[in-house]
């Protein structure tokens, strides 16, 4: 009997199978069964080499430990995205799918040292002014908007119809849009995300964004927006719009498979029982098994390095793997034993998510709120005939389907408009986009009517 031990084999698909070479974390087969691609990558030690897109490879950290080393380390490891050397030297195209996520923009997620430590101030200072009452009622009041929108129905795609919009309108209200930039500003963020005219959309949400910057300046408010540009940083307006559409832009994707991933797990994990007291076990539990963003924090060595094991150049790319480092086998134990907390989903260090106490709350409102209106909300679908959203960087669900007894459209208590939501003013602009562009006047409408 042979009892050699045998090479792990690649996950079915993988092209690793065929050349040995970069396995890839892009499509169909990655997402569909992503953790068989991190426990295959862990055979390559605490990095593995992997491809992000055709042609842009990385390093990828998979190890919790390593995990920490890197994005506790801000003076071997930047983020400065101008030193990211495949792309400075032209051997990624800039049309590759993965440079908007990855590129450099002048905002706190893509700066160092000083700059960053100013930015950052300004961002956390800002939103930790944010009253806890008034985001769940406005979540509330979001989400009740929404399901009025399908409660008739008896079904719904609680991704397409609940946890995709939810995170745009409660933002919308917390950085004040009125009517018409908030239209602009849903119609750019999900044109972005749906990658339907990205360049167009993304366009348009900047547009909206500098329109709203300048609004506050003359007419200041109780909300994010006002905060930031009061914030003693003094940042410019230039720098106002880059760190408004971060919050906007990489504040929503992650919120909506939050909300999205959760329910998942509501829906198909029989001892949570629908029981509201466990929404926070089930968020912790989905954080930790099925995070909303696997891999990101993009990271640059400062200079040629040792690190885990590996060779590393200035310049490459370097990601966390949180799914994989919050899922690797030392730590099945320690999760049992320690904090329930103690996940990398919203990162670490310097860089960990400023909004992660928000996000947090706003996915509890949300998902308590859906469950209370509908208690006896049910997937529509087998289980594994649901399928994930392809890419290397967030993990959400293509749909989910729903159904549930039908309920009526009105919702005691919610109709009045809340003393911190902003006015409901003009009707959207005229329009080739108008029937796109006016969610959020439909939702003001509502408010008041």
């Amino acid at each position: 009997m042979d009892t050699q031990p045998t090479a792990p084999v690649p996950p079915p698909g993988c092209p690793a199978h065929h050349d040995g070479g970069r396995v890839p974390l892009h499509g169909p087969e990655f997402a569909a069964d992503p953790q068989a691609y991190y426990s295959y990558l862990r055979h390559f030690g605490p990095t593995a080499p992997v491809e992000l897109a055709p042609g842009v490879e990385a390093t990828l950290v998979t190890d919790y430990t390593t995990a920490l080393q890197l994005l506790q380390d801000s003076a071997s490891f930047r983020k400065d995205a101008r030193r990211w050397r495949d792309l400075a030297e032209g051997g990624i195209s800039p049309d590759s799918p993965v440079v908007p996520v990855l590129a450099y923009r002048p905002n706190c997620m893509f700066s160092d040292g000083a700059e960053h430590l100013r930015l950052r101030q300004a961002v956390t200072d800002s939103l930790a002014r944010v009253d806890v009452r008034r985001l769940s009622q406005s979540t509330e009041r979001v989400s009740d908007y929404l399901i009025s929108q399908f409660g008739s129905r008896g079904s719904a795609d609680l991704l397409g119809d609940y946890a995709k919009q939810l995170p745009l309108f409660v933002f919308n209200e917390l950085f004040g849009c009125p009517a018409d930039i908030g239209d602009r500003v849903l119609f750019g963020i999900t044109g972005m995300f749906d990658g339907i005219n990205a360049e167009k959309a993304m366009g348009v949400l900047f547009g909206a964004v500098r329109e709203l910057v300048a609004l506050k300046r003359a007419t200041p408010g109780e909300d994010v927006t006002s905060w930031l540009m009061q914030h003693q940083a003094r940042l410019t307006d230039e720098e106002m719009v880059h760190q408004l559409a971060l919050l906007l832009v990489a504040g929503n994707e992650p919120l909506r498979n939050l909300i999205g991933n959760t329910l998942h797990r509501l829906l198909t994990h029989d001892e949570y029982a629908h029981k509201g007291g466990l929404i926070d076990e089930a968020i912790d539990d989905t954080l930790w098994e099925n995070p909303p963003m696997q891999n990101l924090a993009p990271h640059y060595p400062a200079a040629d390095m040792d690190f885990a094991g590996q060779k590393l150049r200035a310049g490459d790319l370097v990601l966390v793997s949180f799914a994989a480092a919050n899922s690797g086998p030392a730590l099945s134990a320690a999760r049992q034993s320690g904090s329930n907390r103690a996940h990398l989903a919203w990162s670490a260090g310097p860089h960990a998510c400023p909004s992660k106490e928000p996000a947090r709350q706003i996915t509890v409102t949300a998902v308590e709120n859906l469950l209370n209106r509908l208690p006896d909300v049910e997937l529509a679908v087998p289980e594994d005939s649901l399928t994930w959203r392809p890419g290397p960087f967030n993990r959400g669900l293509a749909t989910l389907p729903a159904r549930f007894t039908p309920v009526g459209t009105a919702h005691p208590g919610v109709l009045q408009p809340h003393p911190g939501a902003p006015a409901s003013a003009d009707q959207p602009e005229a329009g080739a986009k108008r029937e796109r562009s006016g969610k959020w006047s439909q939702f003001l409408n509502w408010l008041t009517r």
